[in-house]
């Protein structure tokens, strides 16, 4: 083999730089879309995967279980509150592990008209090892729960810790999901070639503006998250002049919902809400999103 070999590459979708492509619109002539994406999670106890605040423990991991378990019984409610406070909308990411837990949780975003999107059964396991028949089950088995307990199927998937199988993308389309959250390669909605012909849709899902990468991997403190958040909407808000962006913020409830770190996620969506009605800003979900550009396809 050369070393000056084509290297592997997805096959998903080909190269396109951001300023060669053609314009188009937001719905009311909005040129920024900005959605969050609020990550309800489950973690098993005494096993698996999990963030942690501090070192991990021989199992059973009492600190870091329980510090992620505070989401779910506090942080998520209390931004729950502020969500409601400002009139913002999510896109809903949860664990169908949350339906034998704490299914009034999930029952709060549903009632307020969220989004609910697929994160797997717990994050406590990764998608990429699981065998083709096993990861097709997942996809199927999280899709008819969600849409049991709601009424409707989800049409949006992220994987839980991002983690893909080389099929993944195939087997999302066939269990009948449209979009994924998987690839932040983009920040405009990317269509991805599957097997079967049909597309899937990668919608821009940002591993930067995130609470787990910044707060917990670089240690970032919740005034500088929320900084990050104002600075990146500025910056994006002017480049989206030139061509429709899409923003997304990525939260868990653990780590934002925290109280010191939730009064400055506070200052940073008061904000956004702020510039919500400027008339260049659509402050929406991924599946709003999705819908919109496969409308435009």
């Amino acid at each position: 083999m050369s070393p000056f070999d084509r290297l592997p590459d997805p096959g998903r979708f080909a190269y396109q730089a951001i300023h060669q492509r053609p314009d188009y619109g937001w719905p009311n002539g909005a040129r920024l879309a900005v959605y969050i994406g609020f990550n309800l999670e489950h973690f098993a106890f005494g096993e698996g995967l999990g963030a942690c605040i501090g070192p991990p423990s021989p199992q059973p991991d009492v600190l870091n279980h329980a510090w992620r378990e505070y989401g779910n019984r506090v942080g998520a409610w209390r931004c729950l509150e502020l969500f409601n406070e400002l009139g913002l909308p999510t896109g809903t990411i949860l664990n169908t592990a949350l339906y034998d837990h704490c299914p009034e949780l999930v029952q709060a975003f549903a009632d307020r008209g969220d989004e609910l999107i697929g994160h797997g059964h717990s994050n406590s396991v990764r998608q990429s090892t699981l065998s083709p028949d096993l990861e097709r089950a997942l996809l199927v088995g999280c899709r008819d729960r969600i849409a049991q307990h709601s009424g409707t199927a989800p049409s949006g998937w992220l994987s839980p810790w991002i983690s893909e199988s080389l099929t993944t993308p195939d087997a999302l389309v066939e269990a009948g999901y449209r979009y994924t959250l998987n690839w932040c390669h983009d920040d405009q909605p990317t269509r991805m070639a599957t097997r079967s012909g049909q597309d899937l849709w990668a919608i821009p899902y940002p591993q930067e503006l995130n609470d787990i990468p910044m707060v917990i991997a670089r240690q970032m403190d919740g005034k500088d998250f929320a900084n990050m958040i104002i600075d990146n909407f500025d910056e994006m808000r002017q480049q989206a002049l030139a061509q429709p962006l899409v923003m997304g913020i990525a939260l868990h409830p653990y780590v934002v919902g925290q109280p010191y770190r939730l009064r400055h996620l506070r200052r940073a969506l008061q904000t956004i809400a702020k510039a919500r009605d400027s008339g260049d800003i659509w402050v929406t979900t991924p599946g709003a999103i999705f819908r919109h550009v496969a409308s435009l396809a």
